[in-house]
């Protein structure tokens, strides 16, 4: 009676095979429905980028609009001071390409200070030379 109870009591024990098996089709569910949850998050905030960009570049083209009102309103400000309309639009003028000047010149500058990601490089040339080496001696690594 205890032998039929030992057989009957013992489920079998699912191979090595099958259990890789399922854990191969449950992570590749899992990193499934990984990926998926990822899409819609980037999705999202692309969709969000996207119009908040959108909105800055609307903001930038009023502005620059309005500006040209505001130097208008600048000149005839000069006029009203009894400055020849002329001269006073010269004035506004000369301010702008003052401005323009500076712009290029703090421009010049910021340039001029690019350098490239030197510890960058360096470290992606050590890890492919690390790389190289670690296959480049696949013999060596078995002994």
């Amino acid at each position: 009676m205890t032998a039929n109870h030992d057989v009957a009591g013992t489920r079998e024990q699912p191979s090595i095979g099958t259990l890789v098996s399922e854990a191969t089709e449950s992570f590749s569910a899992l990193l499934h429905g990984e990926i998926e949850l990822a899409k819609l998050e980037v999705k999202s905030s692309l969709r969000n980028a996207g119009t908040g960009a959108v909105m800055f570049i609307g903001a930038g083209v009023l502005l620059a609009f309005s500006l040209t009102f505001g130097l208008i309103a600048l000149a005839e400000g000069l006029v009203a001071l009894h400055i020849w309309r002329w001269a006073a639009y010269l004035i506004v003028f000369g301010f702008l390409v003052l401005i323009a000047l500076v712009l290029v010149l703090i421009g010049v500058r910021k340039v001029k200070r690019v350098r490239p990601p030197k510890q960058t490089i360096d470290s992606t040339k050590e890890t492919v030379t690390a790389l190289r080496q670690a296959t480049s001696h696949p013999a060596s690594h078995r002994a």
